[in-house]
């Protein structure tokens, strides 16, 4: 939920803020542009299209998914996503994977206690590893990149991005800072590249690229 809202004749504005205080920080700068291209968002939000995409990035990176609604059991239940959900959840989903341990994937929702699909609360918080500060952590990690993969897949980045507030406060330094932060941890885990692109299965997202390239 977004805590605070940003009207819409304001976005421009805090866009145009917010990327003066990344100056001097090219990478974090270059991620940002990928996100603040996708305003204002121009078609449909959470279409089949976009839907069938994420499913799409899952299948790329190897992980299997099931098409059916998360509210009896769980989001990812150590061994596939969930994707009768939102096309934003899909690949936030997709993203967790890619960020958590891998000794975490067989886990209900990656050893992070329950989501917020997750029914089987009890269940997921019995797998729980990490501490409430580490879970909050990977959380944040999971959404940037999250959000990253949305922009990569010219799906509507900018309102996860706005969602999971990261620009609450956008006229701070210190909201600047949080995602700079969290963009050359990114990096330094190999995750995005010096561009701001996500790194993981690349040949497949500049194939799906070139071809909305030539479809526009």
């Amino acid at each position: 939920m977004i805590l605070t809202p940003i009207p819409a004749e304001t976005m421009p504005e805090a866009l145009a803020t917010f990327e003066r205080l990344l100056a001097g920080k090219p990478l974090p700068l270059a991620a940002f542009r990928r996100i603040a291209a996708t305003w204002p968002v121009p078609g449909g939000v959470d279409t089949p299209e976009q839907r069938a995409e994420a499913v799409r990035l899952a299948h790329a990176h190897g992980i299997g998914t099931l098409d059916e609604p998360p509210n009896a059991s769980f989001m990812w239940d150590g061994e596939v996503i969930r994707t009768d959900v939102e096309s934003t959840v899909i690949v936030h989903e997709v993203a967790h994977w890619l960020v958590a341990a891998p000794e975490r994937r067989a886990l209900y929702d990656f050893g992070l206690g329950p989501g917020p699909e997750t029914t089987l609360r009890k269940e997921a918080r019995s797998q729980q590893k990490l501490t409430f500060e580490d879970c909050m952590h990977e959380e944040q990690q999971t959404s940037l990149l999250g959000v990253l993969w949305e922009a990569e897949l010219g799906q509507p980045a900018i309102l996860a991005f706005l969602e999971q507030n990261w620009m609450e406060r956008w006229e701070r330094e210190s909201t600047a800072a949080f995602f700079i932060r969290h963009v050359e941890e990114l990096f330094t885990r190999g995750l995005i590249d010096a561009e701001g692109r996500p790194s993981t299965a690349r040949a497949w997202a500049d194939q799906r690229a070139d071809e909305r390239m030539r479809a526009a």
